[in-house]
């Protein structure tokens, strides 16, 4: 690993010039999604590890590497002990602990432009009440250090059309306006790309797995609209396609547009947008009107047409998915051998058939036996494993469509499996079906949903660490906010036309994981009392293996769900698919009984 000791070196002899203590590297860039591109991987750059959070922190002489449950046993497969201690985020606070680390009157640098304002003021907080400083960087010391840092992709954009939006970008843009007027402000800055992309119908090629075009926005209250982007990406008849009031200006002329903003109320969400921009806009004299990105709840929130288009690219993945699955399975009783990347590769080649599919929506997690037990594994992260028998194969995966976005996760027994495999499926199960029956009143959270799909697993002494569902776009990004079910911190209301995964699972380290994974839309619900009732409709439609489903441990209604949703894939895919891929989803729906 005499690479990262050699980065990690050079990293230290640009903090030195700034005469800096320690430098926090976050897996982020100036637009703070989760997918990045080559060119700002600055987090993996410098320790190898490749997950999609952490914090790196580095000192003189020491580095750390603080990560979520999602990544304690990968961080230590890929960041090399020699040269990081491995913290827990939340056990751990990345903040405290440098501070802790390097004492009184110590520097302690930050790039503003890879740090959202509510992580900026809560570190100023902590490194002030340690008295110590927060040092914003004018010059990342890591890309002062990255001799062969990447150049930005010049890929080109496209025009995403009506069929699939249902919404004019001049109508989407007045809407918004309307409520940055609400908000008693003038402008708004909008950071997140998907948002720009989803208000302006158009999708780019800047980021794999999410097709957006990297880029910031001014929104004014009229609907009028600055985008600063690479213009180069821009396609013939944008202008027309966006419709009046879009100005596209080069992202080198944001810093000097935002400081014009003097005096001016200035809508900025402190989590999906850099504290540069923020810190930038106040300095220039500014008012802040610290709000949530006004275009998250309308792009949550699907319309119609973006409804039906989810619902039948998931029908079309269903397709590729189920071809797969009944693929698996042949090979299995060849007792062929296979790795993990073999085995994504042909999932990935099934989508391929489909004419509409466009690009995975995220890597592949093709996991097989202990591997499962980390829940965001890749297995492009270094040498795939070979398929072990007797044991569960977990694979979550999906695809983006111009009319959809999918994410799907199912659990394989790969020849003999256990009582022990049986028991914990079914658990899970179990709570897949107990969150996708749930009725729950207008006003109600993610938060309050996250125990009904834990409750079996809690009832027997277990859990899993990650949140329950995610939101997904339309065409957009696979992990959609605001909207999420999961533990903490989940405050937003659950609204119909939402999209969201439900995902319990089970990891039991070094031995299998288990997932099961659906997509689901929020829908009105008929109700016989006082409230309004939402509820979920599921729009994934791929068999789940009733190989390992303890029948006895489920009750008539959870036995009837599992039948009542196999006979809909049947129904559904059937005049979709012929010969022994026909023949094996026809014998995977088949009603469960009671021995």
């Amino acid at each position: 690993m005499t690479q990262i000791a050699d980065r990690l070196s050079a990293i230290r002899a640009e903090m030195a010039k700034q005469n800096l203590d320690a430098f926090f590297i976050p897996r982020a860039d100036e637009y703070l999604g989760e997918y990045i591109p080559a060119h700002n991987e600055r987090m993996l750059w410098a320790s190898n590890f490749t997950g999609s959070a952490g914090m790196v922190v580095i000192l003189k002489d020491r580095a750390a590497m603080f990560v979520d449950g999602r990544y304690t046993v990968q961080v230590r497969q890929q960041a090399p002990a020699e040269y990081f201690e491995y913290y827990h985020l939340i056990d751990h606070p990345h903040v405290q602990w440098v501070v802790d680390q390097v004492g009184e009157g110590a520097r302690i640098g930050c790039d503003t432009k890879l740090h959202n304002r509510v992580w900026y003021n809560d570190a100023a907080k902590v490194i002030a009440k340690g008295n110590a400083e927060l040092v914003e960087v004018a010059e990342n010391p890591v890309d002062l250090a990255w001799a062969e840092r990447p150049a930005p992709g010049k890929l080109m954009a496209s025009l995403h059309a009506r069929e699939y939006t249902g919404m004019h970008s001049l109508e989407k843009r007045q809407q918004i306006g309307e409520a940055i007027a609400a908000e008693k402000a003038d402008v708004a800055y909008i950071a997140q790309p998907d948002s720009i992309c989803w208000l302006l119908n158009i999708r780019g090629q800047d980021t794999p797995c999410l097709p957006i075009v990297l880029g910031t926005s001014l929104l004014w209250a009229d609907g009028s609209m600055v985008h600063y982007l690479d213009a180069d990406k821009l396609p013939e008849g944008v202008a027309e396609h966006v419709g009046d009031g879009v100005t596209f200006k080069s992202e080198t002329e944001l810093q000097a547009d935002l400081q014009a903003l003097s005096g001016k109320a200035v809508m900025v969400d402190p989590v999906t947008a850099n504290a540069w921009s923020q810190l930038t806009l106040e300095r220039a004299g500014a008012s802040i009107v610290a709000a949530a990105d006004p275009a998250l709840m309308p792009k949550a929130c699907k319309n119609g047409v973006e409804l039906e288009g989810a619902k039948a690219a998931h029908v079309r993945d269903a397709v590729a998915v189920t071809k797969f699955l009944a693929w698996i399975d042949s090979e299995v009783a060849k007792k062929a051998s296979h790795t993990e990347a073999t085995l994504s590769d042909q999932l990935l080649a099934f989508r391929k058939e489909l004419p509409e599919f466009v690009e995975p929506s995220f890597d592949t997690i093709s996991a097989t036996g202990p591997n499962g037990a980390m829940c965001h594994y890749n297995h492009l992260d270094g040498k795939p494993a070979e398929l072990v028998y007797d044991s569960l194969y977990l694979v979550d995966s999906g695809a983006q469509y111009p009319d959809g976005t999918t994410d799907i996760t199912r659990t394989v027994a790969i020849g003999n499996v256990t009582g022990e495999h049986k028991k914990m499926f079914t658990l899970v199960l179990k709570g897949h079906i107990a969150l996708d029956q749930q009725r729950f009143p207008e006003g109600t959270t993610g938060a309050q949903l996250d125990a009904i799909a834990r409750q079996f697993l809690w009832q027997e002494g277990f859990d899993y660490d990650h949140g329950t569902g995610h939101g997904v776009g339309s065409f957009l990004s696979v992990h959609e906010g605001p909207q999420r079910i999961g533990k903490g911190v989940a405050p937003v209301v659950l609204k119909p036309g939402m999209i969201l995964s439900n995902e319990p699972g089970y990891y039991k380290e070094n031995a299998y994981g288990i997932r099961c994974e659906n997509l689901v839309i929020v829908r009105r619900m008929q109700s016989e009392g006082d409230l309004a009732l939402l509820g979920f409709e599921p729009i994934t439609l791929v068999p789940f293996d009733t190989r390992l489903i303890d029948v006895a441990l489920l009750t008539e209604a959870e036995l009837s769900w599992v039948n009542r949703y196999h006979a809909k894939v049947r129904e559904t895919l059937q005049s979709r698919l012929s010969g022994d891929t026909l023949e094996w989803m026809v014998a995977a729906t088949e009603p469960l009984t009671r021995q």
